[in-house]
Order: C-alpha cells, then sequence, then structure tokens
C-alpha cells in the first residue's frame, strides 16, 4: 500500500513538473509548449514552422506585502477547446473578421499559499495570446501588484523598430537598431516632449516590431488593456529577453486588483511574411464584442478643420494676448482686446464649413473655440477649460445652424490639459452641450503632465479614465477620437464609438522639425497593431515657412506620399489636414483626396517591409471601386504588383498619381504626375516611388466603351 502511495505521489509530480502541456495553432504552424520548472516557476515556449521564436520564459506577478505569485505552483487542471467563429466589425479594414484558435487552459495552485491563479493561452494561426486570471478565492480577495515578470526570451540579436519606454508619451521617431544597440542609442532616441517619463535604459514601449536573421518577423504587443496598467518591455541585453514593465502610479504601484480579475492579454504575433503581420486582427479577437447594441450612429467620416494653422503657427488658439493668467468666470473677455490670429472665429469657420460642402467632407473640426486658452499649459492649473464657454468671436449656435444649412457634421474639441479631474466633473455637461449644439463626435486631448499631480499617462488610474469618457460618450451617441491617450489595444471592437487614435508622433511633428522620411512605412507595424490612428495626412504644402515666416521646418514627404497614407494608415476617421488654399493650388491631386474611401470591405497586403514600404489594396465598403496606396522609405525603389484582386469579368479605369521622376521629399516633394489606364484583373504595374514618396491609385469600375478610350496598363 505504501508502494502504491510513493509510486502515485512520484506521477501526480512528474505530471506537475516535467510533463509539457502542448498546443498548436489551427494551421500547425505555431507551436505553445507549457510546464513547470522543478521548484514550480511557469514557463512556456513558442516556434513557428519548427523554427523557436521565443526560448523559456517565465511567467508570474510579484506582488506587494504578499507572497508573490511568481514560483511553487502545481497544476491542478488543465482543459483545451477550440473558436471558430466569423463577427462583423461596425467599421474596419475588412467587413467580416474570422476568429479562430486553439486554446489551453492551465489552472494552477501555488503549495504552500492555497492561492489560484489561472494561464490562459490563445493560439491563433498569426500568434499566440496569452494572460493572468484570478478567480474568487478565500486567499486571494484584494490584492496589488509590484511588477509583472511576463518574459518574452528572444532567439538572438533581432532587427528591431522600437522607441523608448515612457509612462507619459509615444510621440517619439522610431529607431532600427539590432537589440544589443538598444542600450547605446537610449539617450538619443529620447527627444523633447511637453510631457515624458522615460525609466530604463533598455526599456521600450510596444508594439514592438522585429525581423530576425533567419525571416521571422516578431511582434510584441497587448490586447484588451482595461482595468490595468499599460505594459512596457525593459530589455536585458546580457540575455536578450524582454520582461513586461508595468506603468506605476503616484506610489510606485503597478495594479490594484480584486478577484475575480484578469489582465490584459499579451500577444506575440510571429511569421516569415510581413505581410501577415499588417493583416493580423489578433488584437481585436482577443478583445469582448461590441457592448453598445445600436451601432447604428457610429459613422466613419472624412474631415477638414481649423488645426493645421495653428499647429504651424500662422494662426493661434488663444483669443486675446491681454491676459497671463485666466480664472473662468472672472476673466471678463468680452472686454478684452482681441488679436488678429484667433483662427477660431464665425466667420473663418463658415470658410471651412463652405469648403467642406463644396469638396463633400462630412465634417470640420474646429480648435480653440473655448476660453482657457491663454494660459492652458505649463500652470499645474486644476479648473482650466469648462468645455461650454465659447470666446466672444465664436458664435455656438450661429455655426451649428450654418452647419446644418450646408449639411455639415460639427467635431467638438476637448483638450483637457490633461486636469483629469476637471474633465471628469464636467463630462456630463460638455457632452450635453455637444449633442444640444449638433456635435456627434469630439477630438479629446491630454497634452502636459496628469493632475492629480504624480499621475502618468498610461497607469491604471488613466487607463480607467479613458474608459470612463469612451463609455460616457456612449451613453450620449458621440463618437471619440482621443489623442494623447494610451495606445489602443484593440478595445474599439468593445466600444466601437472610439474612432480614432492618436498615440503616436503623427502629422503634427512634421511642423515641429519633421519626422524621419520612412516614419510612415514602420507606423503600420507597431502604433496601427492596436487600432486605427488619426495621422492627419494630407499636407500639400511642405515648406512650412510659406505659412508662418518664423518656422523652418519641412515635410519629409512627397505629395504623392501624403495621397498614399489615406490608404495606408487605416482609420475609418481621416483628415485632409492642410490649408483649403493649399488643395486648390493642386486641384486635380486633391481629387483623390475627395475620392477615397474610410471603411472598407476588403483590404489586400501587397507589397511589406518595415522601414522600407507598404502597397495595399482597399475595396470600399458597399461599392465596387479600389483604391491601392504606397507609401517608401528612405531609398527610391520600383513596386510591382498585379491587379488580380480586382473582380475577373470587369473593366475599371485606373487612376494613378506618381511621384514624378524627379520627385524626392526633400527637394522636390510637390512633383507629381497623374496617369490614366484601362486596366482589369490581368493587368499588371511597375511603378517607382521616390525617396519618403509614394503613389495612391483609384480604380473605378467603368463600362468597356469608356474604357477603350485609355491605353490598356
Amino acid at each position: 500500500m505504501k508502494k502504491l502511495l510513493l509510486l502515485s505521489l512520484i506521477w501526480v509530480l512528474a505530471l506537475n513538473h516535467a510533463v509539457a502541456q502542448k498546443l498548436e495553432s489551427p494551421d500547425g504552424n505555431l507551436k505553445m509548449n507549457f510546464s513547470l520548472q522543478e521548484d514550480g516557476t511557469p514557463v512556456y515556449t513558442l516556434e513557428y514552422k519548427d523554427k523557436a521564436v521565443i526560448e523559456p520564459s517565465k511567467l508570474g506577478l510579484d506582488l506587494k506585502k504578499e507572497e508573490d505569485l511568481l514560483a511553487g505552483f502545481s497544476i491542478a487542471n488543465t482543459e483545451e477547446s477550440s473558436y471558430d467563429e466569423t463577427w462583423k466589425p461596425v467599421w474596419g479594414e475588412v467587413s467580416e473578421i474570422r476568429n479562430h484558435y486553439n486554446e489551453l487552459e492551465v489552472e494552477l495552485v501555488q503549495d504552500e499559499t492555497g492561492r489560484k491563479m489561472l494561464l490562459r493561452f490563445r493560439l491563433f494561426n498569426d500568434g499566440l495570446g496569452f494572460r493572468y486570471e484570478f478567480p474568487t478565492q478565500e486567499n486571494l480577495g484584494h490584492f496589488v501588484v509590484k511588477d509583472e515578470r511576463s518574459e518574452f526570451a528572444m532567439t538572438g540579436d533581432h532587427n528591431a523598430f522600437w522607441i523608448p519606454g515612457d509612462y507619459d508619451t509615444q510621440e517619439y521617431d522610431y529607431i532600427e537598431s539590432k537589440l544589443s544597440e538598444i542600450r547605446g542609442l537610449m539617450e538619443k532616441s529620447i527627444t523633447a516632449n511637453l510631457s515624458q517619463t522615460s525609466f530604463s535604459p533598455t526599456g521600450v514601449q510596444t508594439s514592438l516590431m522585429m525581423k530576425t536573421d533567419d525571416g521571422l518577423y516578431i511582434n510584441l504587443h497587448e490586447a484588451a488593456l482595461i482595468d490595468y496598467s499599460t505594459m512596457h518591455l525593459d530589455f536585458d541585453d546580457e540575455n536578450m529577453v524582454f520582461t513586461s514593465w508595468l506603468t506605476p502610479d503616484a506610489n510606485g504601484d503597478k495594479a490594484f486588483m480584486i478577484t475575480p480579475a484578469k489582465t490584459p492579454w499579451r500577444t506575440i504575433m510571429v511569421s516569415d511574411d510581413a505581410r501577415d503581420i499588417l493583416a493580423s486582427k489578433m488584437t481585436y479577437n482577443l478583445n469582448e464584442p461590441s457592448k453598445i447594441d445600436d451601432t447604428s450612429w457610429i459613422e466613419p467620416m472624412k474631415y477638414i478643420g481649423v488645426w493645421w494653422e495653428m499647429i504651424t503657427g500662422k494662426s493661434s488658439w488663444h483669443y486675446t494676448n491681454e491676459y497671463k493668467a485666466v480664472k473662468l468666470g472672472e476673466t471678463d473677455f468680452e472686454a478684452a482686446e482681441p488679436n488678429d490670429t484667433h483662427a477660431a472665429n464665425t466667420e473663418h469657420v463658415k470658410e471651412y464649413i463652405d469648403f467642406a460642402a463644396e469638396h463633400g467632407f462630412d465634417g470640420v473640426l474646429v480648435e480653440g473655440w473655448n476660453v482657457g486658452w491663454e494660459d492652458w499649459f505649463g500652470h499645474s492649473k486644476d479648473y482650466v477649460f469648462d468645455f461650454v464657454t465659447p470666446y466672444p468671436d465664436f458664435d455656438v449656435k450661429e455655426i451649428q445652424e450654418y452647419a446644418e444649412s450646408k449639411g455639415v457634421e460639427m467635431i467638438m474639441h476637448h483638450e483637457t490639459s490633461s486636469s483629469v479631474r476637471n474633465y471628469e466633473r464636467h463630462l456630463d455637461t460638455a457632452y450635453q452641450f455637444m449633442k444640444k449644439y449638433g456635435y456627434d463626435a469630439v477630438k479629446s486631448g491630454y497634452v502636459g503632465d496628469i493632475l492629480p499631480r504624480g499621475e502618468n499617462h498610461y497607469n491604471q488610474w488613466m487607463v480607467d479614465h479613458y474608459l470612463y469618457a469612451i463609455k460616457k460618450a456612449a451613453d450620449y451617441k458621440i463618437m471619440v477620437n482621443a489623442h494623447e491617450a494610451v495606445r489602443p489595444t484593440g478595445v474599439a471592437r468593445t466600444w466601437p464609438n472610439l474612432i480614432a487614435n492618436e498615440s503616436a508622433r503623427g502629422t503634427e511633428y512634421q511642423a515641429f522639425g519633421g519626422s524621419k522620411p520612412n516614419h510612415v512605412t514602420v507606423l503600420p507595424f507597431t502604433r496601427l497593431i492596436g487600432g486605427p490612428m488619426d495621422y492627419t495626412p494630407g499636407i500639400f504644402e511642405m515648406d512650412i515657412s510659406k505659412l508662418n515666416p518664423d518656422n523652418d521646418s519641412h515635410l519629409n514627404s512627397t505629395l504623392a506620399n501624403q495621397l498614399a497614407l489615406y490608404v495606408t494608415m487605416y482609420s475609418p476617421l481621416q483628415m485632409a489636414a492642410d490649408l483649403p488654399e493649399n488643395y486648390m493650388k493642386f486641384p486635380d491631386a486633391f481629387q483623390f483626396i475627395k475620392d477615397v474611401a474610410v471603411d472598407w470591405e476588403e483590404s489586400i497586403y501587397l507589397e511589406a517591409e518595415p522601414g522600407d514600404y507598404i502597397t495595399v489594396a482597399r475595396k470600399e465598403k458597399d461599392g465596387n471601386d479600389w483604391f491601392v496606396g504606397n507609401v517608401n522609405g528612405n531609398e527610391a525603389r520600383t513596386s510591382n504588383f498585379k491587379f488580380d484582386f480586382l473582380d475577373k469579368d470587369k473593366t475599371y479605369i485606373a487612376t494613378i498619381y506618381s511621384d514624378a521622376p524627379d520627385a524626392h521629399y526633400k527637394t522636390n516633394p510637390q512633383a507629381y504626375e497623374i496617369k490614366k489606364f484601362r486596366v482589369n484583373s490581368k493587368s499588371k504595374l511597375s511603378q517607382k516611388s521616390a525617396p519618403g514618396g509614394g503613389y495612391a491609385i483609384s480604380i473605378m469600375e467603368a463600362d468597356k466603351s469608356e474604357a477603350r478610350k485609355l491605353k490598356r496598363l
């Protein structure tokens, strides 16, 4: 009897500590192994087509004032399952998304404490997602996460596209380097921002894009970031291991948890084809379905705005130069002397409304309409805006009536100056004001250091705030375009009124000294993995000094590249960001911006290499037209692809907006050509793109008699 008990004990120990739990993707290309080390530490590995992607990597949480959840575990139970569904997004790059994965659930029990921790792994054809779950239990109720210790052990010194880890901003130019070079390049990578808090000489942000020497593309990110701190990655450059690094609060704590609880998903995308990374919908699939039952009011849109002229310094947000300090309710703006640079005035806004109506734009954004801009930044000021009081030269009612008469929607602007408590106090009143005056969308901003003092843009408290604002907006049927907020992690599937984010270095930095010419060939592999970006493309005048003689910035982009961004930088909310008069200088090129769709039935990535080039074809939703965009990196390149995505029995007219032979982002950015051809599914294109250049193509169905007038491509 004793011998039998001993054998049983040996068998249990073998099961718990030696036998790996294996999981395969539906297509069998990805394989994940999970096991416990001898001390009960959870460990996983990942391989793709028999190539190692993640070497043995530890999992667990370091808790504050309690025994860590890092080791001493036994496997209490495992369960495997499969899931396969197709769902329809409210808006997106495609009209249907397949959610197909195999799942492994591992229930762990910590031997000494009896506490339970569940690890859930989901393996898709395009990558792995895993998270920690904590069921309701007697020995674990409230707990504070000191550190999360999820590891991602690399197999070598990969090439990487990264930005420095920072608790307050993602607005950096990407660095391309070997992983081993991160430490030496960190100081150079940290450029000035209005709020920034770096944490490590080897800390980087997600989404992190890498390429191995043997041709694997790997992307590390997170999905479903809800009620938890944002994850960065700290790199051990001696052992080539990334470890999760959570954004702390003012006390240094990472996350406050109450069981039942779960963390966001940690994601690892992998393929031997870069196009698969761009096309992946794994991040969305790891989020819950929409919690908004009636989504009919959520509509993709194209807009213009009173914005770029302030960004370049041509105009101002503030109304008067008289006041160095403003107290809302006490400062008399009616008695103040107006400056001659305030852009958000009634007559000027009407000019934008007229332009939008004439050229078929859905909406107009106006910034600087509300009192408080005179001292809005840098003073740690709590009551900075009330979001309902306009300047004397902005007539809200008159603007509403004029826009309605022209069939144009108005987009509200809420800059919070990162005074978060103040914004939450005013949210209901502000949203009610919006609905009263016909505003169905808001652009929110979080510039500067967070109030309450000591909090960061990406900690748990702020993550909860951003979602609170989105949920509150949904109550009022308002769409949200959040700037300076936390980077998206697919949450827009659950709350599709989150129609766009900035959360990266956008076009505005082209007026602050410029971004790298290949910046837009990296963003779709990094920032856009979690959701669409309000990149604000469409700048035609590259020399900023022509708008503001005191600003000598220059866009590192050709005009054709700016057109292509409407296709390559996906967003259901697209801005034509330049001044109306600049579009009128190039009306034939402007036609593409007017024609291009913002919501898509199908998207096909034709060519892609991070940092070098991206070419994508998209078919408009509820229509027959296709649009192609190509953005190019630092070196001239000839792009080649087939039109075999077109219907085989149809004839189309392709209008190609391309770089001229002598175009260059720096020396000749406005040099472009427009050519028209007859195309069908058998047509092929070979098209040169300049440094920092590209091309855009509209492909519209035509009757054969009309198409025969054109040369076949």
